[in-house]
């Protein structure tokens, strides 16, 4: 047997694919800055087209440059890391080196067809043009790939590069604007010695989206002081959100929420959308010799701290209001149908809560907002609550003693009550699990087991109810049907207001039954009876599951087949899950969180 070896061959196409990997021509066009900073620049300008111009897009930056024994030893060498060669840092200015795989150098060849580079460095200008149409698949080597190159040379105290791309390519929209700068901005809008001009401006925090806001005042022991920050209106918090502290132009340490973080008012998703910066030239002597810091000690700061954090606590209520009115119009109509059976002094304080309790969770899904006000309505019907929250109301308007005391009292009696709630759920998961699999269990067990605890059924039907007067119909319209020797053989049937789409009907069939096509046309059937009365219905039918003869997809658009062992299985699932994820968030001091620790 003969040996012989092999060797890997690089095809041209591979500097195509590797400029393709950019979601958006913004983001591309990021990479080439994140070279002008590992390169030392101290300032980039970028010139971006109008649409349909035919222009280019030049990025210029005033760094280091490259000789052009540089290009062809380093810019050349496709996936070279710089870090191995340089370390991770850069040689002047000592920032952390953003380009690690060495691929970043192409990212222009996704917006363009042309790509030019001119770099100037130590009395060299070095001219190259690479053009896409020179990487395509062929035969030889990527080093038989010929790219036009001109030396020449300059004065030795210039240097840059700058890039140029043309031939733009017209299968993508040209770069936008405002997507760039909000990008660079959250990079690098507070970097003090890296400056980006998108179209000949400056990059600003106004360039994030969502309200910007300015401040200015007079602080004692400080003087003159100027907030500015923006609070962000989008689902998704800003990259390095929070408030940094600039002195004499400089910022002093990281940038923090100045305690909003430990305000239990304040819900932690929210402060992620804050970005912005306080000047505060009257805290200079205030601050540390290395600029990390301001000692924990300055009287001025500890009153700034309380300004900064008051003020932007006002613009997040203001924001914060806006979605939580959101929030809770979509469930609006369950809410007061709930709040609707408690006494009318008992609903003032049930309301207050509410909206405490959406507060803190203004940011969640719908449905899980749904199971939290669920909880919360099921806790607030315990008579001991009410006689606290009674003191609460009292005591905000009396003396501070009073209102320690209630606080107390709250305290310890919120541990016991929500522990035997949380008790009291969990122990009814295992004994509908075991009317589940006994063989012995009947319909009709299983249909008032669940009824008396609907929310096991999950957060779609967390709001459901039924009434004497839907009972009184079912009974009359379907009962009737099988009076006599058929009595034995009477469904079980549960009809409720599933509010705001409509009402439900629940068929609960033995839990060894399977759901096959007949027993799904006879519920259809038990709508049809009710359709006049009651519209629209739809129908949940619990038993071992569907046959598996039957093909869901062909069935009744408005049915949903659900077995016990899921049902169950997911109703202990979402409430472990919900309860674990409450207990690491700051709740204010009511049921919700008190039995997340005791359940999880």
């Amino acid at each position: 047997m003969a040996f012989t070896t092999a060797k890997f061959r690089v095809d041209p196409l591979l500097i195509k694919v590797l400029s393709e990997t950019y979601r958006s021509t913004e983001k591309a066009l990021k990479e080439l800055v994140d070279n002008a900073w590992d390169a030392d620049a101290g300032t980039v300008r970028i010139s971006l087209p109008a649409p349909m111009s035919g222009d280019s897009i030049v990025i210029a930056d005033d760094g280091s440059g490259m000789t052009a024994t540089e290009v062809e030893g380093e810019y050349l060498i496709v996936a070279d890391d710089r870090r191995s060669r340089r370390g991770d840092r850069t040689p002047n200015r000592k920032r952390q080196v953003k380009g690690r795989k060495g691929i970043g150098k192409f990212a222009g060849l996704m917006a363009a067809d042309t790509m030019s580079m001119e770099t100037v460095a130590r009395g060299q200008r070095t001219h190259l043009r690479i053009r896409k149409e020179a990487l395509k698949p062929r035969e030889g080597d990527l080093e038989a790939v010929s790219l036009p190159k001109e030396v020449s040379a300059c004065p030795p105290d210039e240097h840059g590069t700058t890039i140029t791309l043309s031939d733009l390519n017209q299968a993508f929209d040209y770069p936008d604007a405002d997507k760039l700068r909000r990008l660079l901005f959250l990079e690098y809008g507070r970097c003090e010695d890296f400056t980006i001009f998108v179209n000949g401006s400056r990059l600003d925090m106004g360039d994030l989206p969502g309200k910007a806001i300015e401040h200015r005042e007079e602080v004692p022991q400080i003087g003159a002081v100027e907030l500015r920050y923006t609070v962000g209106d989008g689902k998704q918090g800003f990259k390095g959100s929070g408030i940094a502290l600039r002195v004499q132009g400089k910022i002093v340490g990281e940038p923090t929420f100045f305690g909003l973080d430990e305000d239990p008012e304040v819900p932690p998703a929210l402060l992620k959308k804050v970005y912005g910066e306080v000047q505060a030239d009257g805290l200079l002597e205030g601050v540390t010799a290395d600029w990390g810091a301001i000692i924990e000690n300055s009287t001025g700061f500890s009153t700034l701290k309380d300004k900064v954090a008051a003020h932007v606590k006002g613009s997040l209520r203001e924001v914060h209001k806006r979605d939580m009115n959101l929030a809770r119009a979509r469930l609006q109509k369950e809410i007061d149908a709930e709040l609707a059976k408690l006494p009318e002094h008992r609903r003032r304080i049930a309301e207050r809560y509410l909206s405490k309790v959406l507060a803190k969770f203004y940011n969640e899904p719908e449905e899980r907002l749904k199971v939290i006000v669920n909880l919360c309505l099921e806790a607030l019907e315990v008579d001991d609550y009410y006689a606290v929250f009674e003191k609460l109301e009292a005591a905000e308007k009396g003396d501070v003693a009073v209102f320690a005391d209630a606080l107390q009292e709250f305290g310890l009696l919120d541990m016991t009550l929500v522990a035997r709630q949380a008790r009291r759920r969990s122990k009814f998961l295992d004994y509908l699990d075991e009317l589940a699999t006994n063989p012995k269990t009947t319909e009709k067990e299983l249909h008032q087991a669940i009824a008396e605890n609907l929310w096991v059924l999950g957060p779609q039907y967390g709001f459901v109810s039924s009434n004497s007067t839907l009972a009184k119909m079912l009974e009359r319209e379907v009962g009737a049907k099988f009076t006599g020797p058929r009595a034995n053989k009477r469904p079980d049937l549960f009809l409720a207001q599933r509010m705001p789409d409509g009402f439900l009907l629940i068929e609960f069939k033995h839990p060894a039954k399977a759901i096959d096509r007949n027993a799904e046309n006879q519920a259809v059937k038990y709508r049809d009876d009710l359709i006049r009365y009651c519209q629209p219905i739809h129908i949940l039918m619990l038993g071992s599951g569907r046959a598996a003869t039957v093909d869901p997809r062909t069935g009744s658009p408005d049915l949903v087949v659900v077995s016990y062992v899921s049902l169950i299985s997911t109703a202990r699932t979402q409430l472990e899950g919900l309860l674990r994820e409450l207990r690491d968030s700051r709740l204010p001091p009511l049921p919700v969180g008190a039995e997340v620790t005791a359940t999880a």
